[in-house]
C-alpha cells in the first residue's frame, strides 16, 4: 500500500507508457498548496515557465510552506516531485493567489504544461485562514461565491493563451471550484476539457446545477471521495464518484496524504461507509431545512465569533490560545439573548435530524463511532 508520496517517489513511467491518471491529478492539486509566490510565473509577467525540478530551491522554503497545512509531507512531495522522471520536467506557470478578506474571498490556482504539450489547472482548496473557510460556508447560500467567479475568469484566461487542450481539478474547495469553471464555461472552451477531477470536493447550493453548462461536461467529471466523506458529499454535487480507502479514520480522510494507492492507481470501495452516510444524510437534511436567511445568519455569528480574537487563520488561534480563546469565550456569552435562542433552536433541530436519521438501522452506530 503506498500514498501520494510513494506513488511519486516509485511511479517511473512516463505518461506516454502510462496516461494522466486520477492518481497524477491528486498529486498535482495536493502540490498547488504551496506557496509558488515569486517562484512561478504569475498570469501577468512574461517569464518562461518553470519546472517542477527547479521549484525545489531550499532559499524558498521559508516562504513556499509558510502556514501549509502538514509541510514536512508537502516538502517530502515536493523533493519526490523534483527528481521524478515522470513530473520533474512538467512546467508550471499561471501562478495566482488572491486573498481578499473585505470581499471574503481566498484563490489560488497554477496551470501545469505536461510533455504533450496539454495542461492541468489546479484550483487550490481552503487554506488554513479563517476568510477561506468562511467563503465555504457560504457556498451553502450564496451562488455564486467570489472564487468561484475568478476561477472561471482564470478558466477564460489560460484557455485564451494556451493552444492544446486541458485537464482541470482540484482537492477540496479546489475540486468545487473545477467543476464550476467547467459548467459555466461557454462551450468553445468546454470541448477543449478532456476530464475535470473533483477530489472530496464540496457541491453547490440546490438547483444550481440544473443548467446546460453543466449537462454538456458532466461525463468528463471524475469525482473521487474517501469512505468516510463528508466534505466531499456536503450540497448537491455530481452523483456518481468513486470511493477511495484511507489510512485514516473519520473526518481525517480528507486528507490526499492519506489515500491509498497499489500498482499505479487508487485502491477502491464499493461504497462509502455507515457513519458518513449518517452523517451526510442529517447534514444534508438539516443544511435543506434552513433558509438562505438563516444560513447566511448562521454563519455570520459562528464567523463573528472566531473573528474576535483578530486572528486570521486558526493556526493563529492555537498559537496564541489564551487571548484569542478569552475574546471568543467573551464573544460567545456577548452574543443577545436572540442569537442565542437562534442557535439553541438550530442546535435543536439537528439534534432531532440526528436521532430522526438513526432509526432506520441500528447498525449505523458502529459506522458513527468510527467518524468521532
Amino acid at each position: 500500500m503506498k500514498n501520494i508520496i510513494d506513488y511519486v517517489e516509485t511511479e517511473f513511467r512516463s505518461f506516454a507508457e502510462k496516461p494522466f491518471c486520477a492518481v497524477d491529478s491528486l498529486v498535482l492539486s495536493q502540490f498547488s498548496y504551496i506557496r509558488f509566490d515569486g517562484v512561478v510565473p504569475g498570469m501577468s509577467e512574461h517569464a518562461a515557465p518553470r519546472r517542477i525540478a527547479d521549484c525545489f530551491m531550499s532559499e524558498h522554503f521559508e516562504t513556499m510552506f509558510y502556514e501549509v497545512r502538514d509541510p514536512d509531507s508537502n516538502r517530502r512531495l515536493l523533493a519526490a516531485l523534483a527528481s521524478s522522471p515522470r513530473f520533474r520536467n512538467i512546467e508550471m506557470t499561471f501562478y495566482v493567489s488572491e486573498f481578499d478578506p473585505v470581499n471574503g474571498k481566498q484563490f489560488s490556482a497554477v496551470t501545469f504544461i505536461l510533455p504533450d504539450k496539454n495542461a492541468y489547472i489546479a484550483f487550490r482548496g481552503t487554506d488554513d485562514t479563517i476568510v477561506g473557510w468562511k467563503e465555504d460556508f457560504r457556498m451553502a447560500f450564496v451562488f455564486p461565491v467570489p472564487s468561484q467567479v475568478r476561477a472561471g475568469q482564470y478558466l477564460s484566461e489560460v484557455s485564451s493563451r494556451l493552444s492544446g487542450k486541458f485537464m482541470i481539478g482540484g482537492h477540496s474547495k479546489g475540486g468545487n471550484l473545477a467543476v464550476y469553471s467547467a459548467f459555466t464555461a461557454p462551450e468553445s472552451i468546454q470541448s477543449r476539457i478532456i476530464r475535470i477531477y473533483d477530489h472530496d470536493g464540496p457541491g453547490f447550493k440546490e438547483g444550481t446545477l440544473n443548467c446546460e453548462g453543466y449537462k454538456r461536461i458532466e461525463s468528463k467529471i471524475a469525482k473521487t471521495i474517501p469512505q468516510s466523506s463528508v466534505i466531499g458529499m456536503l450540497l448537491e454535487g455530481h452523483e456518481k464518484y468513486t470511493v477511495v480507502e484511507s489510512s485514516r479514520i473519520g473526518v481525517m480522510q480528507h486528507d490526499p496524504f492519506s489515500w491509498k494507492i497499489a500498482d499505479g492507481d487508487f485502491i477502491t470501495a464499493e461504497e462509502v461507509s455507515d457513519g458518513a452516510k449518517y452523517v451526510n444524510r442529517t447534514i444534508r437534511d438539516w443544511i435543506n431545512s434552513l433558509s438562505d436567511e438563516q444560513r447566511e445568519k448562521f454563519t455570520d455569528i459562528l464567523f463573528g465569533v472566531l473573528d474576535a480574537g483578530e486572528a486570521e487563520t486558526f493556526a493563529e488561534i492555537t498559537l496564541k490560545w489564551k487571548r484569542n480563546f478569552t475574546a471568543i469565550f467573551s464573544a460567545i456569552k456577548d452574543i443577545d439573548p436572540e442569537m442565542k435562542q437562534f442557535i439553541k433552536e438550530l442546535m435543536r433541530e439537528f439534534g432531532i435530524l440526528m436521532i430522526h436519521n438513526l432509526r432506520p438501522g441500528k447498525k449505523m452506530l458502529s459506522g458513527v463511532s468510527q467518524m468521532t
